[in-house]
């Protein structure tokens, strides 16, 4: 097998209400919510360039501007700090920043669903592989979970997705995967379904907001089918492209956090803070007593 092209960028899909955090979503997106003291959509360009990523694409939509200009000098901001001598400060600002040309921002018009944000990043994905990274999905891993699927990825060509399983009464809220062959750790993809009933799924395995892709899925989504709810789904479109080329699921080592629900969020916020050295031990020291509430 010749060595597949690198992977260089990712599209991350921003364009969502974030319904389910209001009245907090109402001024400001969802993904600019902070998970300690970074915002969700940090995370993800941080996981993404530890995978090797340079060019990123924002698909957002009215009133997400705030998501590109986070990434852009904060030129009063950055001398008052250095101006303070506040150098710890000014540090932090430090992976805010993104090189000039390496960020692009596409407007979604509808909210048509996944693969109809992922079509509008065409011009950006033209015949190149690309990363998908939903901001929602935090994973907390000793290796980043796109660098897995980016080595896995090298390794076998084609699509790689990051799956875990779910509990069978679950399948229909997740893209669920039709197993083939499966060493424990790689799977071969036979096929996929969307939010299939618990009876109806070929497997617990479900796609997480992580993927690898090949230009080969834009050809299926240009075709703007609409699949469950009404949609345009990503995972029909990436379900043909299964025979066209080699298609995986990597079961990723980390622990995942759906920032998407409340609970999600609460808890990656403790765990987060249990990672940082001089947040740990203050963590730790106040959660017993409201452990102990009734």
């Amino acid at each position: 097998m010749s060595k597949p092209k690198p992977l260089r960028k990712a599209v991350l899909p921003v364009a969502g209400l974030g319904t389910r955090f209001l009245p907090a979503t109402k001024a400001m997106p969802k993904e600019m919510l902070p998970v300690v003291d970074k915002p969700l959509i940090q995370y993800a360009i941080d996981e993404a360039r530890a995978a090797g990523i340079e060019e990123f694409c924002l698909i957002t939509g009215r009133g997400k501007d705030s998501l590109i200009d986070y990434f852009d000098i904060a030129y009063e901001l950055e001398t008052t700090l250095k101006e303070r001598n506040k150098l710890d400060c000014l540090e932090a600002l430090g992976p805010s920043s993104i090189q000039a040309g390496s960020l692009m921002a596409v407007r979604q018009q509808e909210p048509l669903g996944l693969g109809h944000a992922i079509w509008c990043a065409r011009a950006f994905i033209g015949d190149d592989p690309f990363a998908i990274l939903l901001p929602d999905d935090l994973v907390q891993s000793e290796k980043g979970c796109l660098k897995q699927l980016a080595e896995a990825y090298n390794e076998t060509g084609g699509s790689v997705v990051a799956v875990s399983e779910v509990p069978r009464e679950h399948t229909n809220r997740y893209g669920i995967l039709d197993v083939g062959k499966d060493d424990g750790h790689l799977v071969e993809v036979r096929g996929l379904v969307e939010k299939p009933k618990p009876e109806d799924a070929p497997s617990n395995l479900s796609i997480i907001g992580r993927y690898v892709l090949t230009p080969h899925v834009m050809r299926h989504l240009a075709k703007l089918e609409r699949g469950a709810g009404g949609e345009v789904q990503l995972t029909d479109a990436m379900a043909k492209t299964i025979g066209e080329v080699p298609f995986h699921g990597l079961r990723y080592e980390g622990t995942r956090y759906d920032c998407g629900n409340k609970l999600g969020f609460l808890e990656a916020q403790i765990a987060f803070a249990l990672q940082r050295p001089e947040l740990a031990d203050g963590v730790r020291a106040f959660l017993p007593q409201y452990m102990e509430q009734k």
